[in-house]
């Protein structure tokens, strides 16, 4: 799926894709919010769950790996490290 695509599906649609297509890649805490990241073909998704009544409440589209840094920071790689 092309990322214009994805930006032009309703709020029901966005969510079937990305549980059906995306890859569940990590979470993060906000004060209101869970924030689920999920990758597809060629561009991440995140989804902004309300802590209180566990809806998907925004869609937020990233295409450049560097709106990926609150993710990456929070990625251990000590075990690649060991020899």
């Amino acid at each position: 799926m092309k990322l214009s695509e994805f930006i032009a599906l309703s709020e029901e649609e966005k969510r079937a894709v990305v549980l059906q297509d995306g890859v569940a890649i990590t979470k993060r805490d906000l004060p209101d919010y869970m924030v689920f990241l999920f990758q597809l073909s060629h561009f991440y998704v995140e989804t902004f769950c309300s802590h209180k009544s566990k809806e998907i409440m925004e869609y937020r589209v990233i295409y450049n790996t560097k709106h990926l840094t609150p993710y990456l920071e929070t990625i251990s790689i000590d075990h690649l490290l060991k020899s």
